[in-house]
């Protein structure tokens, strides 16, 4: 049985609780119970005897079998209790869902019941066996929390209120704190950008924050003494690697450290040029002179991986010594056959010895002269002919014999290169040769990232060391192995560079020092840029990095030039768009090139020159 309360109350209960309850409530029967008898009789003193006698007539009618099954279910007399269920009549059957599972009774809980959120509390009553009553109390909660939430929105405005009042006393109690700690917060983001030299001092009457400041202007001091140091270590580093490329091979001796110098010349002239070429180019603070002169620094950083014997090749059949020696020596054999062969053919013809005599005296002239043909091939020139060509391959055929085993003391790496078939001695060789042995090849192949944009032809072999191969090169010393292998400089350079972390304001140092081999029509290395890929800052270091090779003394395969010859060069470059003709130009006109001559070059070096006729020329070029 059930006693529910909610905002409507309902009450439901046994039958004699009922009926007492009634009577109870009852205005008109004034009642003083003195027992229930076992019949359900009433025993009281009555004012309305009459309604008493009705009563008892209707309980005394009642079965002996209903008494017992009242007294059994009521008061469960001498039974055992029977399994509690749950049953009655309430207004909501989540009441009954509540009382059938005791987990969750004595719980205050809310339950959507018929749409309405609601608070909800069912606990036993009594303790009798075979039947539990239960007190239920089921609140809306918005009844419930009504109170509670006027007093909250009172408490909130109230408090509002005082907020509103309070503030202008707060900020005029807070202003000397917040404002000198908001200015510090200023100097703090210059220090951030290292706007040092910007840092100011905040005055503050409050100790503490005037402490603060003068301690900010101390720190913003000391990082920049300490930065400053380690820009200093940092360009100290770059100039000894230099350094170290320039000593590794005494024929570049002091190429690394003078084309920063004539590039920072020409940088500085055309910041300061009026010329339409460089009206917008200029060096707008520190950072980027900086940016800059260490990029030229760098240019060649990537010739410390490059192998000293291809950059001091100065002949053509140079790899660790010389190999002319060894033509020099088959001449040596061929000039002793040709007196064997003298002299037994002089025992054999007596008579023929002056005839003989005058064809000995021939061949050694043939010898020499051949001899110093191949020698003086063997020189770099600027160009090579064909029939200078024809003729080494004519004279590469010429034969003579070998003796000895050629693998005889040889390293097992150069085993590794000459042919496992052995030859029967003697061997008849040709004076010139181009044999397996010669051919180098590689042991990784070479790839280069894309993010580095490189474009470079990559030779099949390492090196090709074949002597007629070596001796027929149109132009300088260098096999396209060899070029290439020099030219890997490059692309270990910006290997090197791309791999540093330079801060923001050094960012395009691997561009500029990766670019002095390109030219203005795409035909340069290592990425084949064009005119429109190139800066002026780029285009500098070009025609820094070409005169300074020019004007060089310590060239192994060449001769140091003429200022008025390296200009002329320059000039044509410039016309047959290798070199940017307005930064020619401006290399003449701003007389940088008569100040790094006097500071750099031998005096023999400079001579006379008419720089007007670059102009008009140049200018010719242009139009046409």
């Amino acid at each position: 049985m059930f006693a529910a309360i909610d905002n409507s109350i309902v009450l439901h209960y046994t039958a004699q609780q009922y009926f007492l309850d009634n009577l109870q409530f009852h205005e008109t029967i004034d009642y003083s119970p003195v027992r229930v008898d076992a019949g359900l009789s009433i025993v009281m003193q009555p004012k309305h005897a009459e309604l008493v006698e009705i009563v008892n007539l209707a309980l005394n009618n009642i079965s002996a079998e209903q008494i017992k099954a009242l007294r059994d279910k009521w008061f469960s007399e001498g039974q055992k209790a029977a399994p509690k269920v749950v049953e009655g009549t309430v207004p909501y059957k989540e009441l009954i869902e509540i009382a059938a599972n005791p987990s969750l009774q004595r719980m205050l809980s809310v339950q959507m019941i018929n749409g309405v959120e609601k608070f909800v509390y069912v606990t036993p009553l009594g303790h009798a066996a075979s039947e539990v009553e239960y007190f239920a109390i089921v609140v809306p909660t918005n009844v419930l929390l009504a109170s509670s939430h006027d007093k909250v929105k009172k408490s909130i405005m109230v408090t509002a209120i005082c907020l509103l009042l309070v503030l202008p006393l707060s900020w005029l109690f807070s202003s000397p704190i917040v404002k000198p700690i908001n200015l510090l917060a200023l100097e703090n983001k210059k220090i951030k950008n290292r706007q040092y030299d910007d840092v100011v001092k905040i005055e503050s009457f409050i100790k503490e924050i005037d402490d603060l400041a003068y301690s900010l202007v101390d720190m913003s001091d000391s990082i920049k003494v300490h930065e400053h140091n380690q820009k200093a270590l940092m360009e100290a580093f770059i100039k000894l690697i230099a350094q170290a490329i320039d000593d590794k091979s005494p024929y570049t001796a002091g190429h690394c450290n003078r084309v920063p110098e004539l590039g920072l010349m020409l940088a500085q002239s055309a910041s300061e040029s009026g010329l339409p070429a460089f009206k917008a180019f200029g060096f707008k603070n520190e950072d980027e002179h900086r940016e800059f002169r260490i990029a030229a620094w760098l240019h060649d950083c990537g010739k410390i991986t490059t192998p000293e014997h291809i950059v001091d090749k100065g002949s053509k059949l140079e790899v660790i010594y010389n190999r002319i020696h060894e033509v020099r020596m088959r001449f040596e054999v061929l000039w002793r056959d040709a007196q064997i062969s003298y002299y037994t053919q002089c025992i054999a013809s007596p008579d023929k010895q002056e005839t003989l005599k005058t064809e000995l005296d021939a061949t050694f002239i043939q010898l020499t002269e051949d001899f110093e043909f191949i020698a003086n091939a063997n020189v770099g020139g600027e160009f090579m002919d064909q029939d200078h060509v024809d003729r080494l391959h004519q004279l590469a055929k010429t034969p003579w014999v070998r003796h000895f085993n050629d693998k005889l003391g040889l390293s097992p790496i150069e085993e590794l290169n000459y042919p496992e078939e052995e030859q029967t001695l003697p061997v008849t060789e040709t004076l010139l040769s181009n044999k397996p042995q010669h051919i180098i090849k590689r042991d990784f192949p070479v790839h280069f990232d894309e993010k580095f944009g490189i474009k470079m032809e990559i030779p099949e072999h390492l090196y090709n060391q074949g002597e007629l191969h070596n001796l027929a090169i149109a132009r300088g010393t260098l096999t396209a192995e060899d070029r290439f292998k020099i030219n890997e400089h490059i692309t270990s350079t910006i290997k090197m560079l791309e791999n540093l972390p330079f801060p923001p304001e050094l960012a395009r140092v691997p561009r500029y020092a990766s670019t002095h081999h390109e030219t203005l029509k795409g035909t340069g290395y290592p990425r084949k840029l064009t005119a429109e890929q190139l800066s002026i800052p780029e285009r500098i270091l070009v025609l820094a990095d070409i005169f300074e090779a020019l004007t060089a003394a310590d060239r192994p395969y060449k001769k140091a030039k003429p200022i008025s010859v390296a200009i002329d060069i320059l000039h044509k470059m410039a016309l047959d768009q290798h070199v940017d003709i307005e930064v020619f130009r401006l290399f003449l006109s701003s007389g940088v090139y008569l100040e790094y001559a006097n500071r750099f070059l031998d005096p023999s070096q400079i001579d006379a020159i008419d720089i007007h006729k670059y102009f008009d020329e140049a200018l010719d070029k242009q139009q046409s």
